[in-house]
């Protein structure tokens, strides 16, 4: 992408879609506004596909978060930064989810519930809410009434716990 290789937005765009779509509607509720989400962050990070270093995560990492963090901007209602509408091309349209993809998402929606629910309550509780309510840390302290250095110690130790569980089974690669 960093070569402008529209097809290589198209492949990623092939690869993490739907999954991208499903972090977005599940932040903001709205299929409408989950659609918009996605179509925002994968134009930035087309644009800044320059900023992505392998050292420092996984490009599905990389792509979810970008999707998460306009999710969440939609939420509270800040729309980033000044932006012309625009819309991908059919070229970039999701196609169908065939079997086997359907059976890898599904495959991984269970590692993943499975490895929530082996988190200790607290983590996991401030995974959600981060994850899924689209709360800061210092909004999750206010919330759960602990400290935000408890929160942050909470997150990092579910994150690696979250991590090490769906390596060792093979979901990702960390």
């Amino acid at each position: 992408m960093a070569a402008r290789d529209t097809s290589a937005l198209a492949e990623l765009f092939d690869r993490y879609g739907a999954l991208a779509y499903g972090v977005a509607l599940r932040v903001l509720r709205d299929p409408g506004r989950a659609q918009d989400a996605v179509q925002d962050a994968f134009l930035r990070l087309w644009h800044g596909a320059a900023g992505f270093n392998p050292a420092r995560g996984s490009l599905r990492g990389w792509v979810l978060a970008a999707v998460r963090n306009r999710a969440i901007d939609l939420v509270r209602g800040r729309p980033g930064r000044e932006r012309e509408e625009l819309e991908l091309s059919d070229a970039f349209a999701a196609s169908a989810a065939g079997p086997e993809e359907q059976a890898s998402a599904s495959v991984e929606r269970a590692a993943v519930r499975a490895a929530l629910a082996d988190l200790p309550a607290e983590q996991r509780r401030a995974v959600l809410l981060a994850y899924f309510g689209g709360y800061t840390q210092l909004e999750i302290a206010g919330l759960t009434g602990v400290p935000l250095s408890t929160v942050k110690g909470r997150m990092r130790l579910a994150l690696d716990k979250l991590a090490s569980y769906l390596k060792e089974r093979g979901v990702v690669d960390v």
